[in-house]
């Protein structure tokens, strides 16, 4: 694992580099999730706010069954989600879940990186894809995806919002 094709590149490394940007930004968020307000729901469908923190911080462990298998399978997968139960417990799983999500990718090959990876619940197929379509669209943005939900509960609780990809309503912004 870890060796390129190309001499001194490896597809891995715009992945770690977007995954580290990412997760500055990230914490940023999850660094406003305050313990007191973990059972907060804005909806009866919707996740608590310590649910969708720590499904935030969860996902930077999907990166070990992502490489190192070919594919999960619902019907069979043992998966207990991580659930914080305090903000300091949540920055901590989610800054030891980044650093072991870059190892894993920067120990990736190009051809690890292409392998078919697929998501299946019994015989049901979700989907298959190279391992670098699955980092990005069910790791990476998927993560991104609920990030911006997180934004939301910040806003709903009076939290200020910090900046994101470029200034919110709260921080950030030029001067007039």
């Amino acid at each position: 694992m870890g060796q390129s094709t190309a001499e001194g590149f490896n597809l891995s490394h715009p992945l770690i580099a977007e995954l580290q940007h990412e997760a500055e930004v990230t914490r940023t968020v999850l660094e406003r999730v305050p313990t007191d307000k973990f059972e907060f729901r804005p909806h009866e469908k919707s996740m608590t706010f310590g649910e969708l923190a720590s499904h935030i911080v969860d996902s930077y462990t999907w990166y070990d069954g992502t490489l190192n298998l070919e594919e999960i399978d619902f019907a069979t997968a043992e998966y207990v989600p991580f659930q914080a139960e305090t903000s300091e417990e949540l920055l901590d799983a989610f800054d030891k879940n980044v650093v072991a999500a870059a190892e894993l990718l920067a120990a990736a090959s190009d051809e690890d990186l292409m392998v078919e990876w697929t998501m299946r619940a019994g015989d049901q197929v979700m989907f298959s894809m190279p391992r670098i379509q699955v980092i990005r669209s069910m790791l990476m943005n998927h993560m991104i995806h609920h990030r911006g939900q997180l934004s939301v509960y910040l806003r709903l609780n009076d939290i200020p919002v910090p900046q994101i990809y470029g200034p919110s309503a709260d921080e950030g912004q030029p001067p007039e």
